[in-house]
């Protein structure tokens, strides 16, 4: 499929004649790109799929509150990462778990996960991940992984530039002293 620029597919999806054409053509251009930003925070495959069914329900359903202000995957990914924390939230309230608990299960989900196609290192990389801060997590997916600018992750998550910058220095920072500890 070739992709349509954003403002062929904000025509589309303005007019309420190719409205659901544009919909259609939005959700195949952006699926995987938001499944995998969604998957890095939740780390499984049928959690990742669910979340990404809600963020395009969320997106029909918001559609006439899309003024094009913003890039179509900017507009999206702030839906698909804001269901993925919330996602985050409700599983941390409803596991009771020890912290050391927690790690092993990330570790054991995912190297068990069919749909897992990494080694031992990448699920390392995950369990340290995991364990940074909402924002920090947040910022260091849309950098490293999807190598966004910062300018793009500032108007996703509402945050400035410079504290963008500080976080991901400190994932970093915390990453790599995770991966000391576990030499």
């Amino acid at each position: 499929m070739t992709a349509i620029s954003d403002q062929q597919l904000k025509t589309l999806l303005s007019d309420a004649k190719t409205v659901r054409q544009g919909f259609e053509l939005m959700v195949r251009q952006y699926s995987e790109q938001l499944y995998w930003q969604i998957r890095r925070i939740v780390l499984t495959h049928e959690d990742a799929d669910d979340i990404l069914q809600n963020t395009f329900l969320k997106a029909w359903n918001a559609l006439d509150s899309f003024h094009g202000d913003s890039k179509i995957l900017t507009w999206l990914s702030r839906i698909a990462i804001n269901e993925s924390l919330d996602f985050m939230r409700k599983q941390k309230h409803m596991t009771t778990l020890s912290t050391d608990d927690a790690e092993i299960d990330i570790a054991n989900r995912l190297m068990a996960d069919d749909y897992f196609d990494g080694n031992e290192t990448e699920a390392q990389l995950q369990e340290a991940i995991s364990q940074l801060p909402e924002v920090q997590r947040t910022v260091f997916n849309l950098r490293y992984y999807d190598e966004m600018k910062y300018s793009e992750i500032s108007k996703i998550t509402g945050t400035s530039e410079g504290a963008l910058k500080a976080s991901y220095h400190i994932a970093v920072k915390k990453i790599s002293e995770f991966f000391h500890r576990h030499d």
